[in-house]
């Protein structure tokens, strides 16, 4: 688990893509201070598995469902990245539960200075923007921020200064991916609710979902 929390931009020192997984190394500093082999490491905000330690820093393995769900694909050689090593059980609960386990990715439609902030529009598709609400939380390439609002079709956050020096979610373009995960408290209501289950089948069967006789069987 993790909180979104940023601990350095790391420097992608070498990727290799073989089909759809791959191989990544990170120059890194902090984050490998205290790791193992097996840990997790969060790279924009996509939880992976260290499978190499060195004195400045860690290679880890991508698998194709990372390749596929997430912007990881596009990132080459000398890229900045966010890295946030998994959260201790004694640690500080700076930002929000974090999975590392992306939804999918969503795309830069705008930047807008309003004072020392900076307010990001971010287009994503509907079955990520149903799980978002205002003054919920958000994973934006592994940072947690706060939703200021949101559409069907899009979704803003505002950045502080602190986060835009210390992220790289100012240095992207208009048009540029970014990968989001939703509150993942979120997205089991939705799930008890039967708002996010897909009826795969077409029956209508198996999509669950809260309704009062079971509220009235419980109590």
């Amino acid at each position: 688990m993790f909180t979104g929390i940023i601990e350095e931009l790391g420097t992608i020192r070498d990727i290799k893509i073989s089909g759809n997984s791959g191989i990544i190394s990170i120059a890194a500093d902090k984050v490998i201070q205290g790791t193992q082999i097996g840990d997790s490491i969060a790279v924009n905000g996509v939880c992976l598995t260290v499978t190499r330690l060195n004195s400045d820093g860690f290679t880890a393995d991508v698998m194709p469902e990372t390749m596929k769900r997430t912007s990881l694909s596009i990132v080459g050689r000398g890229d900045k990245v966010n890295l946030e090593r998994a959260m201790a059980a004694d640690g500080r609960f700076g930002g929000h539960i974090v999975s590392g386990h992306i939804d999918g990715t969503g795309t830069i439609r705008g930047f807008r200075n309003d004072g020392n902030a900076v307010w990001v529009t971010i287009a994503a598709e509907y079955d990520i923007l149903k799980l978002i609400v205002e003054k919920g939380s958000i994973a934006i390439d592994g940072i947690s921020l706060t939703v200021a609002a949101v559409t069907d079709t899009f979704f803003k956050v505002s950045v502080i200064p602190h986060t835009a020096g210390e992220t790289t979610l100012l240095t992207k373009h208009v048009g540029d991916p970014v990968n989001l995960e939703t509150d993942i408290i979120g997205k089991y209501v939705a799930k008890l609710m039967g708002v996010a289950a897909p009826d795969v089948s077409g029956t209508g069967a198996g999509r669950g979902g809260l309704t009062m006789d079971m509220l009235a069987h419980i109590m």
